[in-house]
């Protein structure tokens, strides 16, 4: 009898993870943002309009792996795109990945939308922050913060 390989899922555990300790994630890895958000409001996660930014797509079935709605403590709504690249390997074109997210997000939903990504992957000089591009006068220029697993080796107990 012969096996077949199963790809190892390690996605899903983050996705658990982030959603159960959503707070928690962004105070630990995010602390910038994590402050702007009045936490004292409910906040909520946003699986079906996730799933309708990668509907019908050129995409494929790559799809950004959380969608949070949040208050901030100016009292505005924020959306909160969460990439993650926690399968551990190199991604060629994410950057350009998470603005079109961005892109469809904001288009599809007209609301103020800020992603942020997590690298799992072994690579020290991978570290994607921006997607950018001009053209004589014109500029083009998402930014992103992104943290990178490989810098939190010494706080192993605190992750």
């Amino acid at each position: 009898m012969k096996y077949e390989s199963v790809k190892a899922d390690y996605d899903a555990p983050w996705k658990e993870a982030i959603t159960l300790y959503f707070e928690q994630f962004l105070k630990f890895f995010f602390p910038d943002i994590h402050s702007e958000i009045d936490w004292s409001q409910p906040y909520q996660s946003l699986d079906k309009e996730l799933l309708e930014l990668g509907r019908d797509s050129e995409l494929g079935t790559q799809f950004s792996d959380k969608l949070f709605e949040v208050k901030l403590i100016s009292g505005h709504p924020l959306w909160i795109l969460i990439h993650g690249e926690v399968q551990s390997q190199y991604v060629k074109d994410f950057s350009q990945r998470i603005y079109q997210y961005n892109y469809r997000a904001f288009d599809q939903y007209n609301k103020p939308v800020v992603s942020i990504a997590i690298l799992g992957d072994d690579t020290a000089s991978w570290r994607p922050t921006e997607y950018a591009y001009t053209l004589g006068g014109y500029e083009l220029k998402l930014k992103f913060p992104t943290v990178k697993l490989l810098d939190y080796q010494t706080r192993w107990e605190e992750l």
